[in-house]
């Protein structure tokens, strides 16, 4: 009986909010600061010496739904260093034209290497440059890292490297496996 009314509502809405007082944000010149878990740019992370985390397994492009990243695997040697494994990502891409930002790839990541940040405007008009390649990509070197290649500086071995040099480092009972096997007797 009071459908005729369905559309007159919808309408009272509409010329409720187009008179309404709303503040403008003046986006370019303030800009609005992200939530801490905020999903932008992704950015390839390094050791505190300087070498990079990334070691090329290629997991993050495995998990990647949108086919956005790139990885080819290069082999570390003796001479030539870029971070801690066996192994280093060579070519690095990420196509953030095909990118959505879900983050899969972070979770794939065995060594934390790929994070993203909270760079939120990668905009351009031109195709080739929304096309991040690994120097693009990677964390800028800070005070008292040092440009990749070059031998490992915390420590002898990879496990000590992942350490990063500490002793303390110690597993606790509760999860090393001896308090099982004291109430399985």
């Amino acid at each position: 009986m009071l459908e005729w009314l369905n559309p007159v509502k919808g309408f009272g809405v509409t010329f409720h909010t187009m008179f309404k007082k709303v503040p403008t944000i003046e986006y370019p010149e303030v800009k609005a600061p992200t939530m801490p878990r905020f999903h932008g740019r992704h950015q390839l992370n390094r050791w505190p010496d300087g070498l990079e985390k990334c070691i090329g397994c290629e997991l993050c492009a495995w998990a990647c739904p949108a086919d956005a990243i790139y990885v080819e695997g290069g082999d570390n040697t003796e001479e030539d260093r870029y971070s801690p494994g066996e192994r280093y990502g060579r070519v690095y891409q990420i196509n953030y034209l095909r990118c959505i930002l879900c983050g899969l790839c972070i979770e794939a990541c065995p060594t934390r290497a790929l994070t993203m940040t909270n760079e939120y405007e990668l905009a351009d008009d031109s195709r080739e440059s929304l096309i991040f390649t690994k120097e693009q990509l990677l964390a800028p070197l800070y005070e008292g890292m040092e440009q990749p290649p070059h031998a490992m500086r915390l420590g002898e071995t990879e496990e000590d490297y992942y350490r990063l040099g500490r002793d303390d480092v110690t597993v606790p009972a509760a999860h090393s496996g001896e308090q099982d096997s004291e109430a399985a007797q």
